[in-house]
């Protein structure tokens, strides 16, 4: 028992040494840190911002406005149904939404697409399912 008590004493002497790191110190971590999640997050960016610049070209102007701007009662649960099979991150959805809104849809259905899209996508409930 005194061993362990031992063990866990030098634990927190190290945590403690490594809490006194200057932020210099801590510098490469931080970077390290910030890489890894700019490369997760790069490829959804990119595939967003090619959605959205395809559909701002190729999408005829009152499209969007014409099922999803008309502002029935209807229209916020057919935009969550629309984006539910999708996955995507929230940077990556933002240049999509972007398009929705120029193309004439309120932006209380668009926010409803885009929350669909991030937080109840088919991919990410089998994956909860699997949990």
């Amino acid at each position: 028992m005194g061993q362990t008590l031992l063990a866990n004493d030098q634990l927190k002497e190290e945590a403690y040494e490594e809490e006194k790191q200057t932020f210099r110190q801590k510098l490469p971590e931080i970077t390290r840190s910030a890489w890894e999640i700019v490369r997760g997050v790069v490829l959804y960016v990119i595939v967003g911002i090619a959605i959205g610049a395809a559909m701002h070209g190729y999408v005829p102007e009152n499209f969007f406005a014409q099922y999803l701007g008309t502002g029935a009662w209807w229209t916020v649960p057919l935009a969550v149904i629309l984006a539910v099979p999708m996955y995507a991150n929230a940077a990556g959805i933002v240049p999509v939404i972007q398009v929705f809104v120029a193309k004439g849809v309120p932006i209380g259905t668009a926010i409803a697409f885009m929350m669909a899209t991030v937080g109840l996508s088919l991919p990410e409930a089998t994956l909860l399912k699997r949990l």
